[in-house]
């Protein structure tokens, strides 16, 4: 891709988003764009796959701060009409033609040339053998169990992404045929245009800046040269994650070009409630029920915990209800390898049925007991009266 035809492509257009979205919503948006033109669900759709790529190179670009930052910068700069310089302008003052290419990485470096390198991941135009180009980063879904999510899991994906179309090997030629170089361009992929005394280095009209052209297409790919291809991996989730938490999986994503590095797979983790317990930052909670005369005397009760034995909790005498009790190292795993802890909850139960002894033992115990648990409100009471 030049860098004309990459400051010419409005990617938040492709999205559907403002150019004040925030990332949340450009991932939205891109998921929702994603699973509507995605090739297995289109199958010998050429619109839809095409459209497929669009979004994927719109999101590989937009979902990274780095790379959306210098793409807003070139579109201001040479967006809406391209680059201007005033007229008469040139190194001599007399109207000097200006090449635009000389900005896009011409033999003097730097400037420009840099900006697009970076995003590229390649040299500018002159500068001798591109050099070697990172792979994209991929996102994954996974849903675990609570218990997966505290142990740590393996889980098996299976990823779609562009590749070099397996039946043209990327040239993008019917098997048996042969691409020809552009007799417009003579194989460069791009051609000057004047415009007032300034030469314009654009991408070839008639080869669209690849400098070859097919002219009996690949019937897989129709002659773009690629195609989406499934892979099957395995991801390991370390133990303790968090649901909604990002994993990366470095050198998991997109292949790299000429030699560079593979991308990384980012993995978002959804977790399933439990039905006991609950969690806290890296410890866990648990609400333990106690009879009343448990609460009032005290007890030792056993409370079970994640993945492992029970433990014995004493529950002091006159615990009151919502008191939290502490199991130290019963909670998740933390990156060190250290555990969190339990955090139990008493919750004092109250019988809905009563037999007569109980009513009766009840009775009783209310006569006995002469404490008012209200006398802090008698002055409140009073007063309102």
């Amino acid at each position: 891709m030049s860098a004309r035809d990459y400051v010419e492509k409005d990617y938040y257009a492709a999205l559907g988003v403002s150019k004040t979205a925030s990332q949340a919503d450009i991932k939205k948006a891109y998921r929702k764009l994603a699973r509507q033109h995605h090739p297995d669900a289109n199958k010998g759709d050429a619109a839809s796959e095409e459209k497929f790529k669009e979004i994927s190179e719109a999101y590989d670009v937009l979902s990274d701060e780095t790379k959306r930052k210098e793409y807003d910068e070139a579109r201001t700069l040479f967006g809406a009409g391209g680059f201007r310089v005033p007229r008469g302008g040139g190194g001599n003052g007399q109207g000097v033609p200006f090449d635009l290419s000389d900005l896009f990485g011409g033999a003097a470096g730097g400037g420009i040339g840099d900006i697009f390198g970076n995003i590229f991941g390649g040299a500018g135009r002159g500068r001798g053998a591109q050099a070697s180009r990172r792979g994209g980063d991929l996102e994954a879904e996974v849903t675990l169990s609570f218990d997966d999510a505290a142990s740590g899991a393996t889980i098996p994906l299976q990823l779609s992404t562009p590749s070099t179309c397996p039946t043209c090997h990327g040239s993008g030629a019917k098997p048996g045929t042969a691409t020809r170089v552009c007799p417009v361009c003579s194989g460069t992929g791009s051609q000057s245009r004047n415009a007032g005394g300034f030469a314009f280095a654009e991408p070839c009209r008639e080869c669209r800046g690849r400098g070859l052209l097919v002219d009996d297409p690949c019937a897989t790919c129709a002659g773009t040269g690629q195609a989406i291809s499934t892979r099957a991996l395995r991801a390991r989730i370390p133990a303790g994650v968090k649901d909604g938490q990002r994993i990366r999986l470095a050198g998991k994503g997109t292949p790299g070009e000429r030699g560079g590095p593979a991308g990384d797979l980012i993995v978002t983790v959804h977790v399933h409630p439990h039905d006991i317990f609950g969690r806290k930052g890296d410890n866990l909670t648990l609400t333990l029920p106690v009879t009343f005369p448990e609460a009032a005397l005290g007890a030792t009760v056993r409370v079970p915990t994640l993945g492992g034995a029970p433990v014995t909790v004493k529950i002091p005498a006159g615990t009151t209800n919502g008191r939290t009790l502490r199991v130290r190292g019963k909670g998740m795993t933390r990156r060190d390898g250290t555990r969190g802890d339990l955090l139990v909850t008493v919750e004092v139960a109250v019988p809905k049925n009563l037999t007569d002894d109980a009513r009766a033992a009840l009775a009783s115990y209310a006569e006995a007991q002469h404490d008012d648990p209200r006398a802090h409100l008698s002055k409140l009471v009073t007063t309102s009266e």
